[in-house]
């Protein structure tokens, strides 16, 4: 299992926007400390209340410069945004400054939100997503590139710097939708899920459809899905439930639509998150590995941004001293 963090660069709890950048750089630094495998930044515009995370990128480059060890994904690159050309051009650059520690998360954001602002067609967005991703692998893996597409062409271009991983740096594509996760798996790419989109009682039904597509396409190896959802963990339950009520209620209310029924704390609970005391995540996980066959999982630590710094470290520390490391241990 592949554990790590997911980080938005959270503002709500913050007295500065500079608090808030000093805070997320000391938990990711004590992510890394504590041994976690990877650290994920999310790409969110045109919402300051919520996140100061606009340029993912720039922050993957910081955060390369302060760490050794752990990677570095984007989760996600909403590839219709940017020139495919620039992406590559920078996203070689960080794997470059990381000594290889890229991890290129992409999808194109089930919010029109940042398009409308950057004035472009939400209607567009699968097909731009589809060209974007095809010249950005072309650029990292072909000496000289070439293109000719609907949204994009270019002649002879030369790609600098190259990518230290070869061929490329990882992919990962984010489902969302059922039909989703089997074109993924008739692509041949790992995949990551977010619960603001698939329900925690979905999961399985979403994966196995990935797992057949791809087994159904021929590809070699192993399909791979990895899960992002929110995670708080307490000494006590009372403290984790009751810690994490506001800020899980708020994140859920993110895609309100996804819940099934009404919006209570015990459907949030049971769709959208996972709270309690060491061994209470360490079941929850396990279950979610064994039933869906997940490959890894990424912890939102401050979900709906309501949590102090003290309550994220606190809330950090357990789950990679207590949760990461029981399943480490039962793996050796």
């Amino acid at each position: 299992m592949e554990f790590g963090i997911f980080h938005e660069f959270l503002t709500t709890q913050s007295g500065s926007q500079q608090e808030a950048f000093r805070n997320s750089f000391a938990q990711i630094e004590a992510a890394e400390r504590w041994g976690l495998d990877a650290v994920w930044l999310a790409e969110i515009h045109m919402n300051p209340t919520r996140s100061l995370l606009t340029a993912p990128l720039t922050v993957a480059a910081a955060i390369a410069a302060r760490t050794e060890r752990i990677k570095i994904g984007t989760a996600v690159q909403i590839l219709p945004l940017g020139h495919p050309l620039r992406l590559a051009e920078e996203t070689a650059t960080i794997d470059q400054i990381s000594n290889g520690r890229l991890i290129f998360g992409v999808g194109r954001s089930a919010f029109p939100r940042a398009y409308n602002a950057y004035g472009i067609s939400y209607e567009e967005s699968q097909d731009r997503f589809a060209e974007s991703l095809d010249i950005i692998k072309k650029a990292w893996t072909e000496p000289v590139a070439s293109y000719r597409g609907r949204y994009h062409s270019f002649d002879e271009f030369t790609l600098v710097p190259r990518p230290v991983q070869q061929p490329h740096p990882e992919i990962r594509i984010a489902a969302s939708q059922h039909d989703t996760y089997a074109a993924i798996g008739e692509l041949g790419y790992p995949l990551f899920s977010a619960v603001r989109a698939s329900p925690l009682t979905e999961l399985a039904y979403h994966t196995e459809a990935y797992r057949n597509a791809w087994r159904g396409a021929g590809h070699a190896g192993e399909p791979r899905a990895y899960l992002q959802v929110p995670i708080y963990v307490a000494a006590t339950r009372e403290a984790a439930l009751d810690g994490a009520r506001e800020g899980m209620m708020r994140f859920a209310t993110y895609r309100a639509d996804l819940i099934r029924g009404p919006l209570s704390y015990e459907a949030v609970l049971r769709e959208k998150c996972i709270a309690g005391t060491p061994e209470m995540v360490i079941a929850r996980i396990a279950e979610l590995r064994d039933t869906a066959q997940i490959d890894g999982i990424s912890a939102e630590i401050n979900p709906g941004s309501l949590l102090s710094h003290e309550q994220v470290m606190a809330s950090l520390k357990l789950y990679a001293q207590e949760v990461i490391r029981a399943f480490y241990s039962s793996a050796n």
